[in-house]
């Protein structure tokens, strides 16, 4: 049994998501050109992903958002071809099993929009989040696909769905 609930991100959840990703990517160095901390879509997630073919949705764990992840399609890609996106995690979600549940949820969003690939971009030193995109079958990449614009992002990864 879990403490904590994933849902679809709401309005009210915006500046929530905001701050973490605000606060997490420092943690790792990623606050420099090229990295997502910058994307617009930052303080308006609810917004950016009621568009077709994408979902996002977050970690609350007594009453506070705590983390989040989402799914939309590849800027510049294939058809087929989704990104799983802005997932981040503040430090109490993190090794309570939220990833993996997010994950999940996020994959079947995936296929549920008729996605058969997914394809994510990260950074050498997000260990943990390396480890758990091969838990999931996700494959390294030798080069980024798309063209998503971060490009100081420097490990690229697909998983078929």
């Amino acid at each position: 049994m879990t403490d904590y609930a994933i849902r679809p991100i709401e309005p009210r959840d915006n500046a929530a998501m905001a701050r973490i990703i605000r606060s997490v990517m420092p943690e790792f160095g990623a606050d420099g050109p090229g990295f997502a901390i910058h994307d617009a879509e930052v303080d308006t997630m609810y917004e950016a992903y009621a568009r077709p073919r994408s979902a996002y949705f977050v970690v609350e764990r007594q009453g506070t958002v705590i983390g989040g992840g989402g799914v939309a399609p590849l800027e510049g890609g294939e058809e087929d071809v989704c990104e799983l996106r802005k997932m981040y995690f503040l430090p109490e979600a993190r090794g309570i099993g939220a990833g993996s549940a997010m994950m999940v949820r996020c994959l079947d969003a995936a296929r549920a929009h008729g996605f058969r690939r997914c394809y994510l971009e990260t950074l050498t030193g997000m260990d943990a989040a390396q480890a758990l995109y091969r838990r999931h079958g996700f494959t390294t990449l030798c080069a980024p696909m798309g063209g998503t614009g971060h490009f100081s992002c420097d490990q690229f990864y697909l998983r078929e769905l």
